[in-house]
């Protein structure tokens, strides 16, 4: 990028930084999450870096705290207040290591050793508090870093804030207001009845919770506060380390997170990193991450600051569920059923503890009614948290250099005609021997919730096709050892493990066997459908050919298959089109021929899961999760993802999630995986 056109993003994101950071610390309302911002200033501060003469005093990046509402007296810190520099990955943490490790004295017995203490960042409102003689004298926000906002007004509702320390000391101590998860979910139910807008989250209710003009208000709702910073004080012994401070604190009324630790690698701060973005959701109340300082203050001493930050903390922000990137093309791709799909290709962002270089756009009408342009910057975000998708548009960032994508008329791959049905949204290729239709078809076949085959991925599925060894999924169980051994990286270990996995999928049961045939609209939960239709009403025999299946389904009528449970018109009409094409019934019965055998899955007409409602959560030690989910299934359960009132059994392992709390509060029988044994 040029320095001109460096110039115009810097603006833009400045302007765009500004108004965020306005509507998030003033306003107490947020468009987007705090990831997204981060993200923006992040590419900020990296263009910045690339033209430091374009660096202006008033720049987000300069700037520490935020904006003054104005509604409430400034008043000046007795310490002013920096930020920490946020890191994003274990290489980052590493890296820190490093530099603070410049700073210590070394000698014969090697380098000066560093502690290390990790806190809990909690997600809420920064507040100083000042104590004159042990009393509470004036309560501020962190404003921006060298004038707050007097909210002591507010602050000193706060139950868990001490009006009086057990010692007469003078007293700058800096920590968080927050409030609980289940205090803000009671709170937005008051919200809503009194048909007010609810708070988008439980940082930003704090922050306007303590920004009420009547503490009347702060009072009536259920704030928390934990304190971890040391200001100025007349303490009789100046704590020599952080572990201390906090030890200080509780000896003085004053509330601290004991979920800290000290560690004394850089080994062990990963672990406590992991750990907490593993359990965060267990928490009564909200973390974005974990705050590391050096634990000996006269190390803190010796590294001092630089403009903004303290060179001896940082803060590791845990992966974001959403950020900020740039779409640098727009490329279309075709699945299976011939769907062309619109795909961002993007800037890499890590998002959700994964590395993101492509996002779906899903269809022609998304595109579109987004209006993703080619050099836009957009929000990401993990679907689900497994599928990249573009959120929205950051359209007050364009240049003028973004351009439109026009959607192709022909198959960017066979070069074939293609149609958008009317009524559908999905744009797809005509023609039945379109390359990529067949490619996604036994990439789909040959996947986890299919035939499973281990060692048999996308990379491998493509060379057998380049290389003319496979032209249908069935031939992969035709395959000799010469034939791999003919492909790149292929050696006779790996040839004879992937001959051996081949082998053992043969014996597969209805349901994943219906769904490995890429029957168009028919999903898991269709297979299972479809399955358990065939088992009850076409053959009760444990064992079943490929092609007898074909010829029993081909007797139906489109009226039957529509009377499934499950089904609709679209399902039907696709299952009995399939069924009723002679390409498909060779196709099966060539899978008879190699050896395949589709059993019956296990469905248990009168089991104590029978109709029962299943949710999961945690590790499970004796069973992997999508083997509990087939064992409730074929006990006649139903698995669900998310906790409701509906829900019959919550499957408790370790380390659960807040689908536990939740359970609890509806009064959901939890279960041990001893008693699920037993109940299947």
């Amino acid at each position: 990028m040029d320095k001109e056109r460096a110039a115009g993003k810097i603006e833009k994101l400045r302007e765009q930084i500004k108004k965020l950071n306005f509507d998030y610390f003033v306003l107490d309302k947020s468009e987007v999450s705090e990831a997204v911002r981060d993200s923006l200033k992040r590419e900020l501060k990296e263009l910045e870096a690339q033209f430091p003469n374009l660096i202006t005093p008033d720049s987000p990046t300069q700037r520490v705290g935020s904006a003054l509402s104005g509604r409430f007296d400034k008043v000046t810190h007795l310490t002013p207040k920096k930020s920490l520099e946020d890191v994003f990955s274990p290489e980052e943490v590493q890296e820190w290591e490093k530099r603070i490790g410049k700073f210590t004295v070394g000698g014969e017995a090697g380098r000066e050793k560093i502690s290390y203490i990790c806190e809990l960042k909690i997600d809420g409102l920064n507040i100083t508090l000042h104590y004159k003689k042990g009393k509470f004298f004036r309560a501020l926000t962190r404003g921006n870093g060298t004038e707050g906002e007097d909210v002591t007004h507010t602050v000193k509702t706060i139950e868990s804030i001490p009006l009086e320390l057990t010692e007469p000391v003078d007293l700058e101590v800096s920590g968080e207001v927050y409030m609980s998860k289940r205090s803000f979910e009671n709170m937005n139910d008051e919200q809503r009845k009194k048909g007010a807008d609810p708070f988008a989250n439980p940082r930003n209710a704090a922050a306007g919770t303590v920004r009420q003009l009547d503490p009347q208000v702060t009072a009536q709702r259920d704030l928390s506060a934990f304190f971890y910073e040391l200001g100025k004080n007349s303490l009789p012994d100046n704590p020599a380390t952080q572990e201390e401070v906090l030890i200080t604190f509780q000896k003085l009324g004053l509330p601290v997170n004991r979920e800290f630790r000290v560690c004394f690698d850089v080994a062990a701060v990963r672990n406590f990193c992991e750990k907490w973005h593993k359990q965060r959701e267990n928490l009564p109340y909200e973390i974005d991450g974990i705050v590391v300082k050096v634990n000996e203050k006269s190390l803190q001493e010796r590294m001092g600051f630089t403009a903004k930050t303290p060179r001896w903390a940082i803060a590791y922000k845990f992966p974001a569920a959403q950020t900020t990137t740039q779409v640098l093309d727009i490329i279309i791709q075709v699945g299976r059923t011939g769907a062309l799909t619109p795909v961002a290709v993007l800037a890499p962002a890590f998002v959700a503890g994964s590395t993101i270089s492509r996002a779906t756009l899903h269809n022609e009408d998304e595109l579109n009614k987004k209006d993703v342009r080619i050099g836009d910057t957009v929000i990401i975000q993990k679907a689900g948290d497994v599928i990249p998708e573009v959120v929205s548009v950051m359209t007050n960032l364009r240049t003028g250099n973004e351009k439109k994508f026009q959607f192709p008329t022909k198959c960017p791959v066979c070069g074939s005609k293609v149609e958008k049905p009317e009524g559908e949204a999905i744009t797809r290729c005509l023609s039945q021997d379109c390359f990529a239709k067949e490619r996604e078809s036994v990439i789909q076949f040959v996947g986890k919730h299919a035939f499973d085959i281990a060692g048999l991925g996308e990379k491998v599925v493509l060379a057998l096709l380049d290389a003319g060894l496979i032209s249908d999924p069935a031939d992969i169980f035709t395959l000799t050892g010469e034939d791999f051994l003919q492909l790149p990286l292929f050696k006779e270990k790996r040839t004879g493990n992937l001959i051996a996995a081949i082998e053992k999928s043969k014996k597969i049961s209805l349901s994943k066997f219906i769904f490995s045939l890429g029957i168009r609209h028919i999903g898991e939960g269709t297979s299972q459908d479809l399955a358990k239709y065939i088992v009850s009403h076409l053959h009760k025999n444990a064992d079943i050919k490929p092609n007898e299946i074909f010829g029993s389904m081909r007797k139906l009528l489109l009226e039957e298959i529509n009377d499934i449970e499950g089904f609709g018109d679209i399902v039907a009409s696709s299952v009995f089109e399939y069924f009723n094409n002679e390409k498909n019934h060779a196709l099966l019965k060539k899978f008879a021929d190699v050896g395949i055998v589709v059993f019956a899955d296990v469905l248990n007409k009168n089991t104590a899961l029978t109709g029962k409602k299943i949710v999961i959560t945690g590790t499970l030690n004796t069973f992997g999760r999508e083997e509990a989910k087939d064992a409730i299934k074929k006990a006649g359960g139903i698995s669900q993802s998310d906790v409701s009132a509906k829900t019959d059994y919550l499957l408790c392992g370790e380390n659960p999630g807040s689908k536990l709390e939740k359970a609890n509060e509806l009064g959901i029988k939890v279960i041990s995986e001893e008693e699920f044994s037993k109940l299947i």
